[in-house]
């Protein structure tokens, strides 16, 4: 039975995502893209007719919504007779779009924790301060939501769920690895939006160490990495989603996160930062507006999506997990290598879009086909990760292990 899909958000992921719900409409149904501006829904459709993106005919349409209204979004999910809903809007939706899922029945997915404007770096685990508070009642009712099915968080969850199933007897670390080595040609952007980028990166860096929360600053604690296809690379512990999840629901005393960054982002970053225009907080100017200055850089850097034509080079995005097996020490890297010009041939979009978009319309088909349809919230670590990275080789973001015995397809015996 095809399950109709409202896809929330017209930015670069939703444009991959309405790409790939497209390609797979056999099975997914009429789409309908919703933003406040309903002419970027309008240009994300014409992305996709303009590739021939359809699988078979079928409706794609365009909808105007403020989806922090929720009854608006509820009309709209009953306007569309859509049974699941792709949030792939601001971080500062969740809430309002979740709610408006549980009231309506339907399945709920995203692709980030929740955020409010006004806060940053909550108190861990950040999914405890908004999405776990409805656990209980998507459970009682019955309504499916997975949260943070992009790639990290989402498909890292997922590999660190196989590699604890089917590789290892007991876990020591877990250390997501996250580069992007492309290259977008500008002076100074953001892979994604950049209120939402930069506020990652201006408050404590939490971690899972020891079996308990840590905190330092950003850039406090580096390595570097010799990985697969992208080579040696600086990164740098971070906050991040997956961590909030991944130390409740594995065995594992130590969960981090890694990403990379050139010294020229960490000299602009660092600028920005003490000159304040990174702060969430408004101040007024000597005429008395009122502005907020992290919304002045977003608006004035630019647009994610901008940068997709010229963008080349690849990323490297993956769990290297060590641990024992059969008792033996041991250690491998689960990962996905994307290339930002093969994004954008197929969707208009650049690699960070790609890693982030395609995992979501993956988990709408196991839900569609009942595979993933939990009837409850979950992260994406408590459902099977083998149909889930099946699928991904299948869609563009084809799985690798490397360890003692080589580098080889994750699926192939060693």
């Amino acid at each position: 039975m095809k399950k109709n899909v409202l896809i929330i958000g017209a930015g670069g992921v939703a444009k991959v995502v309405a790409h790939k719900c497209a390609q797979h409409n056999d099975e997914l149904g009429r789409i309908a893209i919703a933003s406040r501006n309903i002419s970027k829904c309008q240009a994300i459709i014409d992305s996709v007719q303009a590739k021939g993106g359809l699988k078979q005919p079928g409706e794609i349409n365009a909808y105007a919504l403020n989806a922090l209204d929720v009854d608006a979004t509820k009309a709209l999910i009953r306007e569309t007779e859509s049974q699941i809903v792709i949030n792939v809007g601001s971080a500062f939706l969740n809430m309002s779009v979740l709610r408006a899922c549980i009231d309506t029945g339907v399945a709920y997915l995203d692709t980030a924790i929740h955020e409010d404007p006004s806060k940053i770096c909550e108190t861990p685990p950040w999914y405890g301060n908004y999405e776990w508070k409805h656990l209980a009642e998507c459970q009682d009712k019955g309504v499916t939501a997975i949260l943070g099915v992009g790639f990290d968080p989402g498909v890292v969850n997922s590999y660190a769920a196989l590699a604890q199933q089917q590789y290892f007897d007991t876990i020591e670390s877990i250390d997501i690895l996250d580069v992007n080595a492309g290259s977008h040609g500008k002076y100074f952007a953001t892979n994604f939006d950049p209120e939402i980028n930069f506020r990652e990166f201006t408050g404590t860096v939490y971690s899972w160490q020891n079996s308990q929360w840590t905190s330092n600053s950003m850039f406090e604690v580096k390595r570097t990495d010799d990985l697969p296809v992208v080579g040696e690379q600086n990164l740098y512990l971070t906050g991040h989603d997956e961590v909030h999840s991944l130390s409740k629901h594995l065995d594992v005393p130590n969960v981090r996160f890694w990403m990379s960054f050139g010294d020229h982002y960490i000299n602009v970053f660092t600028v920005l930062k003490n000159l304040g225009l990174l702060s969430e907080q408004p101040v007024k100017t000597a005429e008395g507006l009122e502005v907020v200055p992290l919304k002045v850089v977003k608006a004035v850097l630019p647009d994610p999506a901008s940068l997709a034509p010229g963008y080349t080079g690849k990323t490297c995005i993956g769990d290297l997990v060590k641990g024992t097996k059969d008792g033996q020490p041991r250690e491998l890297f689960i990962y996905n290598v994307a290339d930002h010009e093969d994004a954008f041939a197929e969707t208009d979009s650049q690699g960070i879009s790609y890693t982030a978009g395609v995992p979501p319309v993956a988990a709408a088909l196991l839900v569609a086909r009942g595979e993933w349809d939990a009837k409850r919230m979950v992260n994406v670590e408590e459902l099977p990760a083998e149909p889930f990275l099946k699928l991904l080789d299948v869609m563009g973001l084809p799985t690798r292990i490397k360890d003692e015995h080589g580098d080889r397809p994750w699926n192939q015996p060693a």
